[in-house]
């Protein structure tokens, strides 16, 4: 109740007036405490941990057990507090209130096992800084780079700031080492069926900004241009896909994916007659599969990635990227796009123009 958010400690082997008792602490034992974390009574299941110790020549089973992320923790279906037998109604309002403060997007939570270290400094100060703010502003903040990161999210508000997944997403010197699915999936292949021979392919992958700019030159270098030259009086040259909606329909995949649930990454499949692009996870929020693309309505499961995306111009306007992909495809003279929306993915197949 008190939010101390401190770990609790259990001496199994002391009499309670601190005296030792003199139990035999056996693997039995420490198997029995163990399984105390996962038989079903304790829900959500505690982090906790037993170990054997030997303070002061005495014998003891030590179960560490961490602050619950998600109050209130029930025994036996009752909501249990230090201060009396069970929990009054108001004292079980104020841990559920507890819980949906702790109930942040994926792309806000911390990272316990990475450091202020595993983020590019460098990189944050010279392109996403100047992309967020005015350079008269940064010229006059006088604030540390931990307390900026932290006014960006990119860090907790914590004495000892840990990157948070959208700092290692965006400004991370290895992204993929803390979310292993964080890279595109690219391959180019030499016909019509997955069978057929690759004729390239590549992971891109890094901080957002490169991850980006890589993919938009992936794109460039696949594109084919016809050239009409009995076009008079200039010559019209063509895509075979334009750009604009490649870019579009690719960013979207980046931004509303699942970074959570799996490691699969963001997949281009280029083939001889289409190109499909495929994300991990489902629609989100108010978007379903049977709004799925309509105009004006949209949802972010990664809120905090698509304003990045936006800060740094790789996104004008949110809830329009497949508007603009189909006016873009129609211009071409390319079919619309297909869409098939499932709960784990979303499938985006462009054809190419005739």
């Amino acid at each position: 109740m008190p939010n101390h958010q401190q770990p609790g400690v259990l001496f199994i082997g002391v009499n309670d007036d601190g005296t030792c008792a003199n139990l035999t602490i056996t693997d039995r034992l420490l198997l029995i405490l163990s399984d105390m974390r996962s038989d079903g009574n304790i829900l959500p299941f505690p982090s906790m941990t037993v170990q054997k110790r030997n303070l002061g020549g005495c014998e003891l089973a030590v179960a560490i057990v961490q602050s619950s992320d998600a109050p209130p923790v029930r025994f036996n279906g009752r909501v249990w507090v230090r201060v009396g037998p069970t929990a009054t109604i108001e004292e079980e309002c104020r841990l559920a209130e507890k819980r949906r403060s702790n109930d942040l997007p994926f792309d806000l939570r911390s990272l316990s096992y990475a450091t202020i270290e595993d983020l590019d400094l460098e990189l944050f100060r010279i392109t996403y800084l100047p992309a967020f703010l005015p350079r008269e502003i940064i010229a006059e903040n006088e604030r540390s780079v931990e307390e900026k990161l932290t006014s960006l999210r990119f860090a907790t508000v914590t004495q000892t700031p840990q990157p948070t997944i959208l700092g290692i997403l965006v400004v991370g010197n290895n992204p993929r080492q803390f979310v292993p699915g964080a890279y595109i999936q690219f391959l180019r292949i030499d016909g019509m069926e997955l069978t057929d021979p690759i004729k390239a392919q590549k992971e891109i992958t890094g901080p957002l900004s490169d991850l980006l700019r890589m993919l938009d030159e992936t794109f460039q270098a696949h594109i084919s241009v016809a050239s009409d030259i009995t076009a008079q009086p200039v010559e019209i040259r063509q895509p075979d896909y334009p750009i604009v909606a490649l870019q579009q329909l690719a960013r979207n995949a980046v931004m509303h994916r699942t970074y959570e649930s799996t490691n699969a990454p963001v997949r281009i499949t280029w083939f001889n007659d289409r190109i499909e692009i495929q994300n991990p996870g489902g629609p989100f929020g108010q978007v379903n599969r049977q709004n799925f693309g309509q105009p004006g309505i949209a949802d972010y499961r990664n809120p905090n990635v698509a304003e990045a995306m936006k800060n740094l111009g790789y996104v004008q306007r949110f809830g329009v990227g497949i508007q603009l992909a189909r006016r873009e495809l129609q211009k071409n003279g390319n079919p619309p796009p297909e869409f098939a929306v499932e709960d784990a993915h979303v499938l985006v197949t462009l054809k190419k123009k005739l």
